[in-house]
């Protein structure tokens, strides 16, 4: 269900959560991490200035999702820096299970590590509550889910208001159906190149389970207006996020979404 509010912003329902979210989101990768990325072109970091200027011209724009992740660099801390003070504008997603360090991905499930690194993002985010956390899977998803604490450590900080909903972004189609028994939200790589998830998508709108996509411009090597209408215009999708550090190509993005 779309939704329009008092400045004519177009959101659509995160699954049955009560949250609302705008088509396009802003993946903030880029203004936190350069290393070992997938883009087709090298980019440096943006200073604070910067990032605080861009991050304000989105919210600004009308676009109300941001998502982010530990692993992501200096990017929770920057969000915190530059738009903790409009937190009630917007819904902000991270993850757990994944952290960037010294040039690599390190990955713990446990639930020490969870808790450890849902603090850590609330610290960092400047807020008292996370609106969707993600478990950040290394593709091994299946196991992830069933032999890790991850879930129900998840569960437990949602009950005890840590979190108002959980997910999971993984790698496989078998991950992504595992994880409509408990999730909230789904995060799936879905474009023009790769459409294996949609059924899977299909099926999490049945469950009443929301559907972000990630990816869908495949990192880039895909031209932005046909990958962006591709992605929105199955059904099932509720948002799709989008990165990148100019505004005006952001901008170019959220008029592609807004023909839909």
């Amino acid at each position: 269900m779309s939704l329009v509010d008092e400045q004519n912003v177009i959101t659509r329902s995160l699954g049955s959560t009560n949250l609302h979210v705008t088509p396009i989101g802003f993946g903030s990768f880029k203004i936190g991490r350069n290393q070992k990325t997938k883009y087709p072109r090298d980019y440096d970091l943006p200073d604070e200035e910067s990032v605080s200027r861009l991050l304000n011209s989105i919210l600004d724009m009308g676009v109300n999702f941001i998502d982010t992740a530990p692993a992501y660099g200096l990017s929770e801390e920057r969000i915190g820096h530059a738009i903790s003070h409009r937190r009630d504008e917007f819904v902000l997603s991270t993850k757990v299970g994944e952290t960037f360090q010294n040039g690599e991905s390190v990955y713990d499930f446990s639930a020490v590590a969870v808790r450890n690194s849902v603090e850590r993002s609330l610290k960092r985010l400047n807020t008292d509550i996370i609106d969707l956390a993600f478990v950040h899977s290394d593709g091994n998803d299946l196991h992830v889910i069933t032999e890790t604490d991850v879930v129900v450590t998840l569960r437990d900080l949602k009950d005890a208001g840590k979190l108002r909903a959980i997910g999971f972004s993984g790698k496989t189609i078998a991950g992504a159906r595992a994880s409509l028994d408990w999730a909230d939200v789904i995060m799936v790589e879905y474009h023009g190149d790769d459409s294996s998830h949609a059924a899977v998508i299909d099926e999490a709108t049945q469950q009443m389970v929301g559907v972000v996509v990630k990816k869908g411009l495949a990192s880039g090597h895909l031209p932005a207006d046909e990958a962006i209408r591709y992605v929105l215009s199955n059904p099932g999708v509720t948002s799709l996020i989008v990165g990148g550090l100019n505004v005006d190509h952001i901008r170019s993005n959220l008029e592609s979404a807004s023909r839909i």
